[in-house]
């Protein structure tokens, strides 16, 4: 790994980068002295398509010129701007200082817009055309990857329209969310439960809870073995928002449904981030993505 990270590389790209500008400079001189031998008409004897001869000709004068400013300039560039290894350019220009530069101008830009946004509630925020147009776009570039353009999920995402929330759906909570992200983690519990028979019959259990197709008999014995599981999904089975628990009455199935999926959610457990966008949205923005995701559940 210490190759990656020592002066050897810089030096490598910018030799290369050196020799490449110097022998365009040789190309341009050997073009201009070299001469090929030629017939008593000038040609070089090389013949196409019947007729079309090959002259020994000299470059454009304004061929010339313009390689030999491309030269000067690739020179000038490489003094000014980073391109030597890790040489950083006497202008100190950096990708990411313009991107941060384009950043702060946009954020001033938009400052008084946001301004309105953030002294309204959620609730009004979520009625305004401009803001829910703003927000929409916001929710694409930063929350669509994960649960669609259409905020409806996928396998292992939850659905922003359905009202159903692991951790709350009121505007404070789906803020707080956003701002610190989240942890969920549903352990492994297979050894409290008991044997593989016992897996089974807890699982046939967590299908009756919803009224999903089972088997009553394994459901009726699953059901004293479901006190592990009662600890965080709650004696019902109706979660508790509290600690991120998943109702299992309701017939939504975020990793999937049926006996197979839960099975591997007993045995195995299951993990999962919702990454904090403190560091990526400004407070202003977060109001306003926050709004545009209630709004969707609360149309």
């Amino acid at each position: 790994m210490s190759d990656f990270i020592n002066n050897y590389w810089a030096l490598h790209v910018a030799g290369i980068t050196l020799i490449s500008i110097l022998a365009c400079v040789v190309i341009l001189l050997m073009a201009g002295k070299l001469k090929v031998h030629t017939a008593a008409d000038n040609t070089t004897g090389h013949v196409w398509d019947g007729d079309l001869r090959e002259m020994d000709n000299p470059l454009p004068r304004w061929w010339s010129y313009m390689f030999i400013i491309t030269i000067v300039f690739s020179l000038i560039y490489l003094v000014l701007y980073p391109g030597l290894g890790s040489f950083e350019g006497k202008l100190g220009w950096t990708s990411t200082g313009q991107h941060k530069t384009e950043v702060d101008k946009g954020n001033a830009e938009t400052a008084p817009l946001y301004a309105k946004f953030t002294a309204m509630k959620v609730e009004d925020v979520a009625k305004d055309k401009q803001a829910m147009a703003i927000g929409e776009r916001l929710f694409g570039n930063n929350c669509a990857q994960c649960h669609a353009s259409d905020a409806r999920g996928n396998k292992g995402f939850p659905n922003l329209t359905d009202g159903d929330w692991l951790h709350g759906g009121s505007p404070e909570k789906i803020k707080e969310t956003i701002t610190a992200g989240r942890n969920g983690n549903m352990p492994p519990m297979a050894a409290g439960v008991g044997s593989a028979d016992d897996v089974k019959n807890v699982a046939q259990y967590v299908l009756s809870l919803s009224g999903s197709p089972h088997d009553s008999a394994r459901a009726a014995l699953g059901k004293e073995k479901f006190a592990v599981c009662a600890a965080c999904h709650g004696p019902d089975g109706k979660g508790m928002q509290a600690v991120g628990s998943a109702n299992l009455t309701d017939n939504i199935w975020l990793h999937g449904f049926g006996e197979k999926a839960i099975l591997e959610m007993i045995n195995v457990g299951k993990v999962n981030v919702m990454p904090a966008q403190v560091g990526k949205l400004t407070e202003a923005q977060i109001h306003v993505v926050s709004a545009y995701v209630w709004g969707m559940s609360n149309k």
